[in-house]
């Protein structure tokens, strides 16, 4: 199962060269990100997902150029790997026909009154495998369809 944020767009995401700057994209997947982390919390009394978490890592992989309009993006999200004290969430920030961007963030869950990570619960595991689409390339890194550069429309990862 994935996750579908509507991202909208807004005057101040543009750089200087008229596109949505880099470091805007990953707002993006923040935004995106904390809308499935609190959709994924049971709300019936259970801890799952109460407490905070922090990024670990992101990947970002910049298709092409998305440029101010009034309509929204979609985000796309779903896990990849659910391990004992993180998961890997993948993201493809597009429209209808076109792609913008395939990225990945390994999110770890933070205990903040302690100051220091602290492992998934079996309760966490289970709701996250519900998104769980583990595919993977040979070498380890996820994948999230055929890899696309800026111009050319196909690079060697």
């Amino acid at each position: 199962m994935r996750h579908f944020y509507s991202c909208p767009l807004r005057w101040s995401d543009m750089d200087a060269f008229g596109h949505v700057n880099n470091a805007v994209f990953v707002r993006y997947l923040e935004e995106a990100r904390i809308d499935f982390m609190r959709r994924l919390a049971p709300g019936d009394g259970s801890p799952a997902f109460s407490g905070g978490s922090v990024v670990a890592r992101h990947e970002i992989d910049y298709v092409r150029q998305l440029v101010h309009r009034h309509a929204p993006v979609t985000v796309e999200l779903w896990v990849t790997k659910i391990s004992a004290a993180s998961m890997t969430v993948a993201y493809e920030v597009k429209d209808e026909d076109t792609l913008y961007l395939r990225a990945s963030t390994v999110v770890v869950p933070f205990d903040f009154a302690e100051e220091r990570p602290r492992r998934l619960t079996a309760e966490e595991k289970a709701i996250l495998k519900k998104y769980l689409d583990g595919q993977e390339e040979p070498d380890g890194r996820e994948r999230s369809g055929d890899q696309e550069s800026f111009e050319e429309g196909t690079v060697a990862v």
